[in-house]
């Protein structure tokens, strides 16, 4: 009687190691970044983790931390290269705190004129040869999503330039963001993204500049009277992760990701101009602040205040660089914002 106990027993158990390690993941990738989750970005973030579970059938968790709740702007970064976590999403403007000046291209004021121009960078070569200068800081690029072009908001009168001149704005950490306040006359005041509603409400600053989806989801609208639609810049991440973490995963497990990613990456970028239309209507319909959309005439007079920049930062970012993406911009059917 013994043997047959004994073997049932030894069933059982290993039904029920089997059980436990199905029931826990073999693989964790924690992912964090620094925006709420009813933005592009962090849609696309569950959408990855929704893709990845689904697909690997539980033998991949990604644990999702919105909102800075893991890590602010400033601490991102070099968590990442520690391994204290595996994936992030950060924006572009931040590799440049690097030493990875080439990256703040993507900060020039209208250097991306369409979406066109924009999405023949990130998908082409050009983008490639960026996330190469990664690899030599422990970090594999991965994928770039976009978050749309960036207004401008004040708590005065906002529509033309100088109506900027002796505020002081709340811009994230980036040399040529910093350049393109002082050629408005304006004040720079980095500060991380999590700090920026506390920052406005309490008149730290007088004024910041968002994609819409930005500041409408941080409430920025409720303490901003006036915003001025410049499209001047843009506003991107790139995902990005831990090189080592990387290259010791499976390549089965490395390809899944890489799938899901891409899929990701295709919906957030679809969604980003929609979010940020819907965002922007929110805001006018709050009634709270006063949304100027400009004309061409308009938008042009932003774009020759901010052409120093471009002189000002000639020796930081490569100068073939932009001569490159100005190509493509120049061999672009779609209309310029």
């Amino acid at each position: 009687m013994k043997q047959p106990v004994l073997m049932a027993a030894a069933i059982l158990t290993s039904m029920l190691l089997t059980a436990t390690a199905q029931a826990k993941p073999s693989i964790v990738i924690r992912f964090s970044h620094v925006v709420e989750e009813d933005t592009p970005k962090g849609q696309a973030a569950l959408e990855f983790k929704r893709l990845v579970e689904s697909r690997s059938r539980g033998r991949v968790q990604v644990q999702v931390y919105p909102n800075s709740s893991l890590y602010k702007d400033k601490e991102e970064l070099e968590a990442l290269q520690l391994g204290a976590v595996e994936m992030l999403a950060p924006s572009l403007a931040k590799f440049g705190q690097l030493g990875l000046r080439d990256f703040e291209v993507f900060d020039l004021p209208y250097i991306f004129p369409n979406r066109d121009t924009l999405n023949t960078v990130t998908r082409g070569p050009i983008g490639r040869k960026l996330f190469e200068q990664l690899e030599a800081r422990g970090i594999k690029g991965l994928a770039y999503w976009d978050n749309g072009f960036k207004v401008m908001s004040s708590n005065t009168p906002l529509r033309f330039p100088e109506d900027l001149k002796g505020k002081r704005m709340r811009i994230q950490p980036s040399r040529v963001i910093e350049a393109q306040m002082e050629a408005l006359g304006a004040t720079p005041i980095p500060l991380a993204f999590s700090d920026a509603y506390a920052a406005l409400e309490t008149g730290l600053v007088d004024g910041t500049e968002n994609p819409p989806s930005n500041l409408f989801s941080k409430n920025m609208h409720l303490v901003q009277k006036y915003v001025a639609v410049t499209n001047h810049g843009y506003l991107g991440y790139a995902v990005i992760v831990n090189k080592k973490f990387w290259d010791g995963l499976p390549g089965d497990v490395r390809k899944l990701l890489d799938d899901s990613l891409e899929e990701a990456t295709r919906k957030n970028n679809q969604e980003a101009d929609k979010l940020n239309r819907a965002a922007l209507d929110a805001v006018k319909k709050s009634k709270k602040t006063q949304v100027n959309e400009l004309t061409d005439a308009e938008r042009a007079v932003w774009r020759k205040a901010l052409e120093p920049v471009y002189r000002k930062m000639e020796g930081r970012i490569d100068r073939d660089l932009i001569n490159a993406i100005r190509r493509v911009a120049e061999n672009s059917t779609q209309p310029a914002y």
